[in-house]
């Protein structure tokens, strides 16, 4: 969405409401970008979708990880030298 200064006035709570819904709304001045308008609400959690993509991107679909056996043996724990969290 593209508005002029006078434009964005008038219909502040429409452009508000779009930015918020992550559509790009761009404040103009003399015809030029002057602001835009983004929401303030921050996604949280993973893209897993996205996260999906990149690895066939990089062609990581069948790399495995291997654990050794001992993996979550307590004595490699931050609690058995007595160390904080």
């Amino acid at each position: 969405m593209e508005l002029s200064i006078r434009e964005a006035k008038a219909r502040f709570a429409e452009a508000a409401a779009a930015a918020a819904r992550g559509e790009p709304v761009v404040v103009t001045r003399y015809g030029r970008p002057f602001v835009e308008l983004v929401s303030a609400q921050r996604t949280s959690g993973m893209d897993f979708e996205k996260a999906e993509n990149v690895r066939r991107a990089l062609g990581l679909d069948g790399l495995t990880v291997r654990l050794p056996a001992d993996f979550d043996d307590p004595a490699f724990s931050r609690h058995g030298p007595g160390l904080p969290d």
